[in-house]
């Protein structure tokens, strides 16, 4: 039977309401965590969703998705996260203390917890790859950022994710800079992606090309006054720099 039955014209709103929240989700990259909620308890999951993700979250609609550490990694917090592992060892108290010893800069302590993680069913845990991937990077452990990126290219939200951006920085500091520019095209979108835009203008600057640097960081000054407030805001420390990276490039530099 359905979980529609008996709800009449109800049920298109419940339904529409739903796609809606799923379409966001996945564009967003988080429709694993919402999918059981959409499906099993529509308009229970989709009111969640609304007030968690969006409501709260204003700037979801602009902002590619980050999988820094969210937890506040204060010592009290840590101390909390540490207890109740101790008292209950599951994969999700492990990955909840390693993403806040990784906010909290325990870099290594979140590596070990984070790689003991990867077994049996979540021997592929996209979250904890995308973490590894951050941490990685923080060491300069650049060659171990390679396999999990590769593992984790072909998953949609990789694409506008930070683990894409800190994989083409470490193929460039392993000397593939061919492929690093590769990356940094694929994440070049007007109107977007201005924290990988940006990467990349500093990527061509380190490679002396400069001309190329300046098309760049004009481009995507010039479409900052066609974004919404939300958009400019939510960007607004990619284009500070942006304009600080452009007064580097002498007058002579700049193309006619």
């Amino acid at each position: 039977m359905s979980i529609f039955y008996g709800l009449g014209s109800y049920s298109y709103i419940i339904v529409g309401l739903a796609l809606f929240c799923g379409i966001h989700s996945y564009r967003r990259g988080t429709l694993g965590r919402w999918i059981l909620w959409l499906l099993f308890l529509p308009v229970i999951g989709s009111l969640y969703y609304l007030f968690s993700e969006v409501l709260n979250n204003k700037s979801s609609f602009v902002k590619p998705t980050n999988y820094a550490p969210k937890v506040v990694a204060s010592g009290a917090t840590i101390r909390k996260l540490e207890e109740e592992l101790r008292f209950t060892d599951t994969f999700a108290n492990r990955i909840r203390l390693a993403d806040a010893y990784l906010a909290g800069s325990q870099t290594d302590k979140a590596i070990d917890l984070y790689t003991a993680s990867l077994t049996g069913a979540f021997s592929e845990n996209e979250h904890v790859m995308q973490q590894l991937i951050v941490a990685y990077y923080e060491q300069q452990r650049y060659e171990e950022i390679i396999p999990l990126a590769k593992k984790l290219y072909k998953l949609p939200q990789f694409a506008r994710s930070k683990s894409h951006l800190l994989y083409a920085l470490a193929l460039e500091n392993l000397g593939q800079t061919e492929q690093s520019e590769n990356e940094f095209k694929a994440m070049k979108g007007r109107y977007s992606n201005f924290e990988q835009r940006y990467q990349y203008g500093l990527f061509l600057m380190r490679a002396g090309r400069d001309d190329d640097a300046w098309h760049l960081f004009t481009d995507m000054l010039n479409e900052e006054q066609h974004l919404s407030p939300i958009e400019r805001k939510t960007n607004r420390v990619w284009f500070s720099k942006t304009k600080d990276e452009l007064r580097k490039i002498s007058p002579a530099q700049k193309p006619a």
